[in-house]
């Protein structure tokens, strides 16, 4: 015996209905932004970020942090957003060391654009599906997973 704690059959479906819905999202959403709007599923991700930050900006370990990704990634996507006009990188005044990624006009431009067909999209593939209480249901799933995580982060 290992000690490993298998998965029993419910826990199996569940996890197996959850790998094959996450894929299957991110797959639709990655089309519909790009045939809609020309972005990535990344691109709206970094996006959207910025959008919500103070002034559109911030530092690249936060955009690091809130996308959980790779810091080569993050440098070589932003890199290639900045090219595109999305994006760009200011020094940071009390951090000589340090820079900011900004929105753009032209990101904020892609964003709002992009959005609403994004929204709808989301909206149909998911929300539309679920009635009131599996709405708060999955909320309150998803929050005790990321709580976990988190605590499992502090942890480590």
């Amino acid at each position: 015996m290992t000690g490993t704690r298998w998965l029993d059959d419910d826990q199996q479906r569940a996890w197996r209905a959850y790998l094959r819905m996450q894929a299957e999202l991110a797959a639709r959403l990655g089309r519909q932004l790009q045939a809609d709007s020309g972005l990535s599923f990344a691109d709206y991700g970094v996006l959207v970020q910025l959008a919500e930050a103070p002034d559109g900006r911030l530092r690249p370990f936060a955009l690091q942090r809130d996308l959980q990704w790779e810091q080569s990634r993050l440098s070589h996507h932003l890199g290639r957003m900045q090219r595109r006009g999305l994006v760009d990188r200011e020094e940071c005044p009390q951090d000589a060391r340090g820079a900011f990624v900004v929105l753009t006009a032209a990101g904020r431009a892609a964003i709002e654009a992009a959005a609403p067909a994004h929204v709808d999209t989301v909206r149909r593939l998911v929300f539309d599906q679920l009635d009131p209480d599996e709405v708060r249901a999955l909320e309150r799933i998803a929050t005790r997973v990321v709580d976990g995580l988190d605590a499992e982060r502090r942890l480590a």
